[in-house]
């Protein structure tokens, strides 16, 4: 019975240890505070809608700055996305972009004639959304909401077009403004 110690210690140190496993630190969400949309009209006219939540889900509501738009006016949009619980703010936008296959703004209206069509696209020639062009019709007060989806399925139907209804993901930030197109 002498072969029984034998074969334990070599089997004791013939055990391969198993490598560790890999730490996997899965990608965090943006914290955003606030979204700042800025529109330009042709005459240079500016008006910026603002959404700012400091407290996030806390107890003081979101201060939301809501604007008017001319009739029959074109204008250029630009998103911007912050996180101002940081010093100094941190852009949110530029990670929107350099990730934006991953992610997709949607527009949507309820009322008013306006027409919102995307500015830029991601690697794939998909739309992003931060850049857009605003184009108003008749007078009238419209809610415009604006949601920004990660990991929307930009191949589903009608998804470039700007429908989110197939987009799927995970809505980042969602944000109705009033509008008063004059």
């Amino acid at each position: 019975m002498r072969w029984i110690p034998i074969v334990l210690i070599v089997g004791l140190f013939s055990c391969k240890k198993d490598a560790p496993e890999p730490i996997v630190i899965p990608n965090e969400e943006e914290v955003i505070t606030t979204l700042n949309y800025t529109l330009t009209a042709t005459n240079g006219d500016v008006v910026t809608f603002t959404f700012r939540d400091l407290d996030g889900d806390g107890g003081t509501e979101p201060v939301i700055t809501n604007g008017a738009l001319d009739t029959n006016t074109t204008y250029s949009g630009v998103l911007e996305l912050l996180n101002e619980t940081e010093s100094p703010a941190e852009n949110i936008t530029e990670e929107v972009e350099e990730e934006g296959a991953e992610h997709q703004f949607f527009f949507s209206e309820s009322l008013a004639d306006l027409n919102i069509e995307y500015g830029d696209t991601d690697s794939d020639g998909n739309p992003i959304g931060i850049k857009t062009t605003l184009k108003t019709g008749k007078a009238g007060k419209t809610d415009l909401t604006i949601t920004l989806r990660h990991q929307p399925n930009k191949s589903g139907a009608a998804v470039a077009g700007g429908d989110i209804t197939n987009a799927g993901g995970e809505t980042d930030i969602s944000v109705v403004f009033s509008v008063d197109v004059k």
